[in-house]
C-alpha cells in the first residue's frame, strides 16, 4: 500500500473517536486492505500447504466476515454493551495473534 503512512479508515465517519475505537477499526481495515486489495488468498502464501496454514486462513476469513457484519452496527464503543465490547476485544487479540499471516 502506498503511501504506507496513511492508512484510510472505511468504516469510521469524520467525528471524533477515542483510540480505542480507532483502533478496532483501525486494525480491521489493514486486515480487509490485505484480503480485497493485496489479495492475502491469491498472493506469496500457499494456504493449502498444511494444517496450521489452513487453519491461518480459516480464521482470517472468520475475523474478515465477523467485521463485515460487525461494521455495519453503527455504533460507537462507547454505546455498546459491555458484552459487545468484550467481543470486539476478543476478536481484536485473534487478528493480532494472526498478524504473522498478513503479508502478500
Amino acid at each position: 500500500m502506498k503511501p504506507s503512512n496513511l492508512l484510510p479508515i472505511d468504516s469510521l465517519h469524520d467525528d471524533w473517536c477515542d483510540k480505542d475505537e480507532i483502533m478496532l477499526h483501525a486494525c480491521f481495515q489493514l486486515l480487509v486492505d490485505c484480503i480485497e486489495k493485496e489479495n492475502l488468498f491469491e498472493g506469496a502464501t500457499d494456504f493449502t500447504q498444511d494444517d496450521e496454514h489452513e487453519a491461518a486462513k480459516l480464521e482470517l476469513q472468520t475475523l474478515y466476515e465477523w467485521w463485515g457484519m460487525r461494521k455495519h452496527k453503527d455504533q460507537s464503543i462507547h454505546s455498546l454493551s459491555t458484552r459487545q465490547y468484550d467481543l470486539d476485544s476478543e476478536m481484536l487479540i485473534r487478528l493480532i495473534a494472526h498478524r504473522r499471516w498478513l503479508w502478500t
